[in-house]
């Protein structure tokens, strides 16, 4: 093999494990309008299947409904906002802070997808990047994926755990 062969190889090699994170399937959302969160996982943490799921729901988020997964349970952790947002005439000041899905298992060389249906308020920001921090639970190890960039910086997987991101876009 050639050196530029192998440093090809060796450059490939470094760059595999960035796209391996838990990821957001659509990329970009709306403020002021309905989302789905689509996670996807990958693999488990270093060959150990996935028995644990949760999502971390950040603040100006709100209507949170998991979608139910066969084999697995969901369940959510209830909390207050901090502050009031309306939706679509009501108002709320507390709703669903964390989803979780357990009791299931995925094996490390198959991926899948764990689905939130929420509504993204008029308090978010457009033009910057939403982050859902996830932490996956294996049957041996956990990967936290929740690292968020500083305040500026822009979407990064340069860090070792990113957490999923979403780009969110003005009211057309």
């Amino acid at each position: 093999m050639s050196k530029q062969s192998c440093l090809i190889l060796i450059a490939t090699l470094a760059a595999s494990p960035a796209a391996a994170h838990v990821s957001i399937e659509t990329k970009q959302a709306t403020v002021g309008a309905s989302y789905k969160a689509v996670f996807t996982v990958p693999h488990g943490c270093a060959g150990s299947p996935t028995v644990k799921i949760r999502v971390q729901i950040p603040e100006g988020v709100i209507a949170v409904k998991p979608m139910p997964k066969a084999g697995w349970t969901v369940d959510v952790v209830e909390g207050k906002y901090a502050g009031e947002y309306d939706y679509h005439g009501n108002k709320l000041s507390s709703g669903v802070k964390e989803v979780a899905w357990s009791g299931g298992k995925l094996p490390d060389k198959n991926y899948d997808e764990f689905v939130v249906s929420t509504f993204l308020t008029d308090s978010l920001k457009p033009n910057t990047v939403l982050y859902f921090p996830v932490v996956q639970e294996c049957e041996s190890g956990v990967s936290r994926w929740i690292e968020i960039p500083a305040a500026g910086a822009g979407h990064s997987h340069e860090g070792k755990s990113p957490a999923p991101g979403v780009k969110l876009l003005p009211k057309p």
